[in-house]
C-alpha cells in the first residue's frame, strides 16, 4: 500500500516526528482535547447511583469501546457521572501497567454510552471542537506517539504516567477534512488487514494440524510405514511396530530432586514451547529470589512439567542446566532414553488425552 508524497515539508521541531507536511501543525495534545484521570472506583455503595464502568481490561483489551460490552455494573457519584460519562468521540488511555509499554494504550468510543463511566487506571480524553476523536485515537497507535508516554513512564515494578506528561504530549494536527481523510484511509487499511489475518489464521491452524498429525504418526508407528505392527496392549495407543517395546515411564525416567544451585538461570515450563530460560521482572522476580534455595536443578536434557497442566501439554526438555520451580517435577533420562523423543510423545493429542484421565 503505497502513499504519495505530499508536495513540500518542514521541520516539525521535534525529536520524535522529523519532517512533516508543511501545511501541518505540531500542537500539545491539551490544546486538542480535554484531558482527566479517572478517580472512579469499582465499588458499590448504598447512597451512590448505579453505573456501569469502562475498565482498564475494557480498553486494554479492545480497540474500540461500545454499548455490545459487559461493563462492570458499580457506583458513583452525580458529579462523578457528570464529569466521566462517555460520549461517542472520547478516547480512552490506560495510565499505569507492570509493563512500562502498556502505557498509553487507546480506545476509541463509537457511540453515546447512557450510564457508562470512565473507570479507574485510565485517562479519560475529550477531543475539542474541530478535532476528530477517531484521529487523536490513531494518533496514539502510532510509535512516534507511544514513544513520548513510554519515556515519561515512571515505576519499578509497576509504571505509570501524571496527568502533565500527558497534557504536554506533542501531537501531529493536519487540517480538519484530512484528519476525516486519514481516519477513513485507516479504517478500510484495518478491515483489508483483518481478512488478512483470518485467512492467515485459518491456514496455520490447518498446518499445525497437519504438523502434529505428522508427530504423532512418528512417535507412535515409526518412519516405516510398511514395518510389521502389533497390538500396544494399551488402548489409547493402539497397533505400534513389531519390534518396538512398551514400558512405563517410571522405567524410563527416574526423578530428580537436586537443590541448592543459586547461581543457575530460571527456567520455565510453558504451554507453547516446552522448557526455556526466562528473565522475570518485577515483583515475580523478586519473588523467584527470596525462594531461589527451593527451587530445583534441571540438567541439559532432562524432562521438566507441570503436574497440574502437563494434559495440557505443559512438558519439556530443558536446554540447559538451570532452575525449575518446586511445584514441578524434573525427570532424569535413563541410559538409551531420548528425552527430544518423549518430549514429542508427551506433547501428542493422545497422550495428552491419556494424562487427563
Amino acid at each position: 500500500m503505497i502513499i504519495p508524497p505530499y508536495p513540500e515539508y518542514k521541520s516539525s521541531g521535534e525529536r520524535w516526528f522529523g519532517d512533516i507536511p508543511a501545511h501541518w501543525n505540531v500542537e500539545r495534545l491539551n490544546r486538542l482535547a480535554h484531558i482527566q484521570p479517572s478517580n472512579v472506583d469499582k465499588h458499590t455503595k448504598q447512597d451512590e447511583i448505579p453505573v456501569r464502568l469502562c475498565n482498564y481490561t475494557d480498553v486494554y483489551k479492545r480497540t474500540f469501546i461500545h454499548n455490545g460490552i459487559e461493563f462492570m455494573r458499580a457506583t458513583a457519584t452525580q458529579a462523578e457521572i457528570d464529569k466521566f460519562t462517555l460520549q461517542k468521540g472520547d478516547v480512552l488511555i490506560t495510565k499505569d501497567s507492570e509493563v512500562w509499554t502498556d502505557i498509553a494504550v487507546p480506545a476509541y468510543v463509537t457511540e453515546e454510552l447512557e450510564g457508562v463511566l470512565c473507570g479507574y487506571h485510565l485517562t479519560h480524553i475529550r477531543p475539542y471542537t474541530g478535532i476528530v476523536g477517531e484521529f487523536i485515537f490513531r494518533s496514539f497507535q502510532a510509535l512516534p506517539i507511544a514513544y513520548q508516554f513510554w519515556v515519561s513512564a515512571k515505576g519499578v515494578t509497576r509504571y505509570g504516567i501524571d496527568t502533565y506528561s500527558i497534557k504536554s504530549s506533542t501531537f501531529l494536527l493536519p487540517p480538519l477534512e484530512e484528519q476525516a481523510g486519514i481516519v477513513r484511509f485507516l479504517d478500510g487499511a484495518e478491515k483489508q488487514i483483518r481478512l488478512y489475518i483470518r485467512a492467515k489464521q485459518k491456514l496455520i491452524k490447518l498446518l499445525n494440524e497437519q504438523k502434529q498429525a505428522i508427530i504423532q504418526q512418528a512417535v507412535t508407528h515409526g518412519l516405516n510405514p510398511n514395518a510389521p505392527m502389533k497390538d500396544s496392549g494399551a488402548e489409547w495407543l493402539g497397533a505400534i511396530p513389531a519390534h518396538w517395546e512398551l514400558r512405563r515411564n517410571g522405567q524410563l525416567f527416574l526423578e530428580r530432586n537436586e537443590t541448592g544451585f543459586p547461581e543457575l538461570p530460571i527456567l520455565e515450563v510453558s504451554l507453547n514451547t516446552g522448557v526455556r530460560i526466562r528473565d522475570f521482572e518485577g515483583s515475580k522476580r523478586k519473588q523467584i529470589m527470596r525462594d531461589k534455595a527451593k527451587y530445583k536443578r534441571a540438567a541439559a536434557g532432562d524432562i521438566a512439567y507441570n503436574m497440574m497442566r502437563m494434559w495440557q501439554g505443559a512438558v519439556g526438555v530443558a536446554p540447559t542446566d538451570g532452575l525449575i520451580s518446586p511445584a514441578y517435577v524434573i525427570a532424569r533420562p535413563l541410559p538409551d532414553t531420548n528425552s527430544y523423543y518423549y518430549e514429542y510423545l508427551f506433547r501428542t493429542a493422545i497422550y495428552k488425552a491419556e494424562v487427563n484421565k
